[in-house]
């Protein structure tokens, strides 16, 4: 049996999501502050001959389809995995779109640039299945790291030097928690893309400044500040949150309220929001007080951090 396995990790954005959606990077130029973490999608492809077969959740199954048909790959079964949950703003369903591209290319013997594992996932979910979407989960989770991503016709990706403490030192310090609460609907994020193409203020204002912040956020990693990071972080989280009234419910709330009373500086939902995962950064006195007062409320999401982004585990070819 042929088998090819890939897999790609998943991101925490620390600022700047939706200055990467569509029309915004392409009028105005977005700007995002991400960092890749070792909670990965899975993908594995076999030739069972007997046409499409995909193994995974019954809602997950348009997108892998989708890119086995775009593809141009027949009589396989793929089998999709993840280790983190569902729904939870981490950018899981990019992660699995680009380990599925990652598992194509190497099914058809092609040699691709990680930014193309990214561009061909990315098209899948925009032009094949029509969700609107920006760049940077395509780009976390096929160059793993951090990164800073220009967005406009096209996204730079500038990879963020991480040093070993530093590392150690985000790992430490961010906290991440799922909540359960499932995230934003299409119908929130078409409802913010149509209050920004309509120009109203609130909306511009907000998008203007989480630009503006996320590039500060990629300058205090490159220069060591977790405490500016945490700070930038915090004020990123007043502007995201005005986008929508939906962005904030009340489950993300107790959480970030939680935090706070226990001595975190900063937080914010990861992701769209609506739902999903928070983030929050303490200070090194009060990481396990925060870490506690997270876990008393949200399920702790522990990781650590990807630097290789989507990569192949697993190639076997028939005897």
């Amino acid at each position: 049996m042929r088998e090819v396995t890939a897999r790609a990790p998943v991101r925490i954005d620390f600022g700047g999501g939706w200055t990467d959606v569509p029309p915004y990077p392409q009028e105005e130029g977005g700007c995002v502050c991400n960092l890749a973490i070792a909670r990965y999608a899975t993908a594995r492809l076999t030739d069972r001959g007997v046409g499409l077969h995909v193994d995974a959740h019954e809602e997950d199954q348009a997108l892998p389809l989708a890119a086995l048909e775009r593809a141009g790959v027949s009589h396989v079964s793929l089998d999709l995995r993840n280790d983190f949950p569902r729904g939870a703003g981490l950018g899981g369903s990019s992660a699995a779109g680009v380990a599925i591209q990652a598992a194509l290319a190497s099914w058809r013997g092609e040699s691709l640039e990680a930014t193309a594992l990214a561009e061909r996932s990315r098209a899948v979910e925009t032009e094949g299945l029509q969700v609107p979407g920006g760049s940077q989960d395509h780009y976390a989770a096929a160059l793993g790291g951090a990164l800073e991503l220009r967005v406009g016709t096209a996204v730079e990706a500038r990879r963020i030097a991480l040093p070993p403490a530093r590392r150690a030192e985000i790992e430490r310090r961010c906290i991440v928690g799922f909540t359960g609460e499932s995230r934003l609907s299409g119908r929130t994020i078409t409802a913010v893309i149509d209050a920004y193409r309509a120009r109203e203020p609130r909306v511009t204002a907000a998008l203007a400044r989480m630009k503006a912040l996320a590039a500060r956020m990629a300058q205090a990693l490159e220069h060591g500040s977790i405490d500016e990071l945490s700070m930038l972080v915090d004020e990123h989280w007043q502007f995201q949150r005005s986008l929508h009234a939906r962005i904030s419910p009340p489950g993300i709330e107790r959480v970030l309220d939680m935090a706070r009373r226990a001595g975190a500086t900063g937080g914010k939902a990861l992701g769209a929001s609506g739902g999903g995962s928070v983030l929050v950064i303490a200070p090194d006195a009060a990481v396990d007080a925060v870490r506690a007062a997270v876990a008393s409320v949200a399920v702790p999401l522990p990781f650590t951090i990807d630097l290789d982004g989507a990569r192949l585990v697993d190639i076997a070819v028939p005897a």
